[in-house]
């Protein structure tokens, strides 16, 4: 069975991703209303986690007890829900390392790497010996499919939100696996003509690759910015 997937992200007025999530303001307004959901797993970008760690020293795979979580920041004890989800991150290549930070990280009850059989066995006993989950689910790359499908038979996940750039978006809209698409809209323009999107995929090569949404809710929330909420059709 696979679980409901939302994808959620905040954008610029004309669709980019990375200027505007430099901003304090707009960044805890996407964490207040992605809080709202209250769903069974979080799947976030390799991408996304890794940038987050690259300055970080590389941990090595010595066994190591779990850290002990940190508390939330002061003002967003209310984005904490329980039961609290998963954090769900493919990483077929084993390029993350920065584990342990994350395990700290308060906002999730445990950490899922998914892999794929070509995931080299040095960080598969790496993930062991941080006690990190995984999953073995594709062959070069992971079936984000089989990955959806065994989160429910494992977990009991019925619910997804995305919490990554417009990459592993583009993988999940083009096999069919989003139920919706959330989009918070900050009123910035950034420009230019290339920065990561909404949605990275190659271009359609006819109408018929383009992913038709249906409007189900509009929203002006604080300040001066829109929250729309389309189902895939």
């Amino acid at each position: 069975m696979l679980p409901r997937v939302t994808i959620y992200n905040l954008v610029s007025l004309d669709g980019r991703i990375d200027r505007v999530a430099e901003s304090h303001e707009a960044m805890f307004l996407y964490y207040e209303f992605s809080y709202r959901w209250k769903v069974d797993a979080v799947l976030a970008g390799s991408n996304t986690i890794f940038v987050l760690g690259e300055h970080e020293p590389e941990e090595t795979a010595v066994e190591a007890p779990d850290p002990p979580q940190k508390l939330p920041p002061p003002g967003t004890e209310n984005l904490i829900y329980e039961p609290r989800p998963l954090l769900v991150v493919p990483d077929s290549r084993g390029r993350i390392h920065n584990w342990r930070l994350l395990q700290q990280e308060p906002w999730w009850r445990k950490i899922v790497v998914l892999c794929s059989k070509a995931t080299p066995a040095s960080y598969l006993d790496y993930l062991g010996k941080r006690h990190i989950e995984y999953i073995i689910v594709g062959d070069d790359h992971v079936d984000l499919r089989a990955a959806l499908e065994e989160l429910n038979a494992r977990y009991g996940v019925k619910s997804v939100r995305t919490d990554s750039g417009g990459t592993l978006n583009g993988v999940l809209l083009r096999e069919g696996l989003v139920d919706e698409v959330s989009v918070l809209i900050s009123p910035t323009l950034v420009g230019g003509r290339r920065g990561p999107s909404l949605f990275d995929e190659a271009d359609v090569k006819s109408n018929s690759g383009i992913i038709q949404l249906k409007l189900t809710h509009m929203e002006k929330v604080r300040g001066d910015f829109v929250w729309l909420r389309y189902k895939v059709a």
